[in-house]
């Protein structure tokens, strides 16, 4: 039986504001939070007390929840599986003395005032059956069916899960294996434990403490990343309360205090916003949403003394996604935007589901910044239920079942908990995926990150390349070389931040292998966990004798940076220079090194000391600081001659015979190497410079082009200007 359920009349610190169902409909007052006492008369009375239409009076709550979602729903299997609970029930009282079956039919309403199908409903009020009754779960199947039996087994395996050892790293593994793949049997799960908090007051204070940290540990976040917004706000407040009591009674103090006011800033820029939105003929409804305790508390500490707008935010219902863009335009036309506050969550929606334009307004009067929230009914309805709200899991897919990456919106699968159960499976031992979870289940924020020919990735905050690419690949991860952010090459270890375009650069031998440096820069538990099992099943092995180690630079390299054996069959030659013309009778002319111009690059010169003209390409950074310091700009242009000397730079992983391959191939093109400098390798990169001599300028891309074709090599660029000298 379910210890946890206590007297709801007893005090407890239950917060005023927290009501844990969707906000109804504007205009309508919310329905009162479920009468217990009311319900356990009539569960006294049994299932011979009914109302019209054969339902019994004790579920005639459910019953309006749930037709206000589903108005065409079948509710003979309500009726069916309140008298097969009432009646197993029976005799069965709460520590409150209340008639036990109170406490399924409170945990039904939840789920229904949340949208949850029929199905979902049904096995709630079965779903202590099971564990606390004669009922199995074979009778359940025969009457219900299999998908209700499924569910009921799943809620009754968790309910044997020990969560007062939520610290260890088999107590999560379980409660995954116990949902046995089917998020409705955590969304019951959460009720369940919501509607227990909700009835906590009369237990000791060190059980309380005891529940509201596991609460708050593994039921918060999963809620929020299952989406449902509603439930975790409410679990959020109750945990405070239990936790945090001084805090809570402060928080509510101001909450009271702010609520005696008259006048209001929001109630003065919603009717603002309304006029706007009337005059542009867009039908929207506009409301207050307070906030809840726990955001009032993190509010404060960020901001110190609170205003009357940072008690609620705005938010703004449409009907369709394109007058949610077309709100947002009115609102940063007609008055003034906080443009920093502006987040696009419907192009781009969180990884929860979640999906809402986000803006701020400033308030003529005062100041004072209102953030709104910009949403379609629909959005609304996911933003509170998350995947409670998507409708039967069995249905075929539709298009607006659809997410961004080609991943099914599914309540069976949603992709966090799809891969959720991929780490659990692939975790070497216990420890690792605890340790790995634990982190994942702590992150508040996730950016989101393009790929460059269309897609998303979502990634926790402070999620690096080494995550994108296993995120984006899997175990094919392993053969990654490298990556660019945002078109610039980038380090593994490179932290991303939402709105990067990452693309991932990958070995095309196959015999690529994750670094053990990548353990430092992997924050996600599919990184981490597939990094590790790759080096448990493949140790890397120790160079052998004359062969440098995987990642290093090449032997050849390393005994002589400075200067690389050419290719077999080219002779060093003198360095030459392409003609250059110049309006300056009797200057001489220098090349600058800073930029390196070869025809037909768009060139300009300036005078300096000695009677020298220093030749530049046009759009090299030293012509704009040259010209600011005051330096004559003298007319220069390409003479006839098309040979060039030019300093090259290319990027690579390391390798062993890197520099033999390179330089090989540009001596087929005919590049003469009059130096190199190859720096010591920097995480598997090595960077070069070579100046070469070419017969021919117009050659010059065939030869950066051969360079960029040699195996590890990513980049090959022209020599760029320093941040300081001419």
């Amino acid at each position: 039986m379910n210890a946890e359920a206590v007297n709801p009349a007893s005090p407890g610190p239950v917060p005023p504001a927290a009501t844990g169902a969707v906000a109804p409909a504007p205009r309508r007052k919310a329905r009162p939070r479920i009468d217990l006492r009311r319900l356990g008369r009539a569960a006294l009375l049994g299932s011979a007390t009914r109302s019209r239409g054969g339902l019994p009076d004790a579920i005639g709550h459910v019953v309006e929840a749930h037709r206000a979602h589903h108005p065409d729903a079948d509710l003979d299997p309500l009726r069916r599986a309140y008298v097969l609970a009432e009646s197993s029930h029976r005799g069965q009282m709460r520590k409150s003395g209340e008639p036990y079956i109170t406490h399924p039919l409170a945990v039904t309403l939840i789920l229904a005032e949340l949208g949850a199908e029929t199905t979902t409903l049904t096995a709630s009020l079965l779903h202590d059956t099971v564990e606390d009754t004669e009922v199995t779960l074979d009778q359940v199947g025969e009457q219900f069916g299999a998908e209700v039996r499924y569910l009921v087994d799943g809620v009754t395996k968790l309910e044997k899960v020990d969560y007062g050892a939520a610290a260890e790293p088999e107590t999560f593994r379980k409660m995954l294996l116990a949902t046995g793949n089917d998020v409705r049997v955590m969304s019951i799960k959460l009720a369940d434990r919501l509607h227990n908090m909700r009835t906590l007051g009369v237990m000791r204070r060190e059980k309380q403490e005891r529940i509201a940290k596991v609460t708050r540990d593994v039921l918060i976040p999963l809620a929020e990343r299952l989406g449902v917004q509603a439930l975790k706000s409410e679990l959020e407040d109750l945990v405070f309360a239990v936790m945090h009591p001084e805090e809570y009674a402060h928080t509510r103090d101001l909450v009271q205090e702010n609520a005696a006011r008259s006048d209001d800033p929001l109630t003065s820029v919603a009717d603002e916003v309304r006029g706007v939105l009337r005059e542009a003929d867009i039908p929207a409804e506009v409301l207050i949403r307070p906030r809840h305790f726990v955001s009032v508390h993190r509010v404060s500490r960020k901001r110190g003394t609170l205003r009357g707008a940072d008690f609620g935010r705005l938010l703004v219902l449409v009907q369709e996604d394109a007058d949610c863009y077309a709100v947002l335009g009115e609102l940063h036309t007609c008055m003034t935007p906080v443009v920093s506050e502006f987040k696009d969550f419907i192009a781009v929606p969180k990884f929860n589901l979640y999906q809402s334009l986000h803006t701020a307004v400033a308030r003529a009067e005062d100041g004072q910044v209102v953030e709104v929230l910009i949403r379609t009914h629909q959005m609304h309805k996911v933003a509170e239920a998350g995947v409670v709200a998507l409708g039967n899991p069995y249905a075929p897919p539709s298009e607006e079942q659809s997410t961004g990456d080609g991943e099914r919106a599914d309540p069976t699968r949603p992709g966090w908990l799809s891969r959720l159960l991929d780490w659990q499976r692939g975790a070497p031992d216990p420890d690792t995926f605890w340790s790995t979870l634990r982190a994942d289940l702590a992150q508040d924020r996730e950016i989101t990150v393009f790929r460059p020919h269309g897609g998303t990735l979502g990634l926790p905050e402070g999620a690096t390349c080494v995550d994108a690419a296993y995120a984006q690949y899997g175990e094919d991860a392993h053969a990654t070389i490298g990556a660019r952010v945002n078109g610039r090459l980038a380090t593994m270890s490179t932290v991303l931040r939402d709105g990067d375009t990452v693309q991932l650069l990958m070995g095309q031998d196959g015999a690529s292998e994750p670094s053990r440096e990548w353990l430092e820069h992997a924050h996600t538990p599919a990184a981490r966990i597939a990094i590790q099992r790759r080096l448990a099943a493949h140790p890397e092995p120790a160079p052998e004798a004359g062969e440098a180690a995987r990642g290093a630079v090449a032997p050849e390299a390393q005994a002589h940076p400075e200067a690389p054996r050419p290719a077999p069959g080219t002779a060093p030659t003198r360095p030459a220079s392409p003609d250059v013309l110049v309006d300056l009778p009797g200057a001489t002319v220098r090349l600058a090194g800073c930029c390196t111009p070869v025809p037909p690059d768009e060139i300009t010169g300036f005078a300096v000391r000695g009677g020298v003209v220093t030749v530049h390409r046009a759009q090299c950074a030293v012509v704009a600081r040259m010209k600011g310091a005051g330096r004559t700009e003298v007319g220069v242009r390409w003479g006839e001659s098309t040979g060039c000397r030019v300093t090259l730079l290319a990027e690579s992983f390391g390798r062993p015979h890197l520099l033999a391959d390179l330089t090989e191939a540009m001596a087929l093109e005919g590049a003469e190497i009059v130096s190199a400098t190859v720096e010591p390798p920097d995480r598997q990169r090595v960077r070069h410079s070579y100046t070469v001599v070419l017969p021919d300028a117009a050659r010059l891309p065939a030869l950066m082009r051969a360079m960029r074709e040699v195996a590890g090599v990513y980049d090959v660029s022209r020599a760029q200007p320093q941040p300081t000298g001419a």
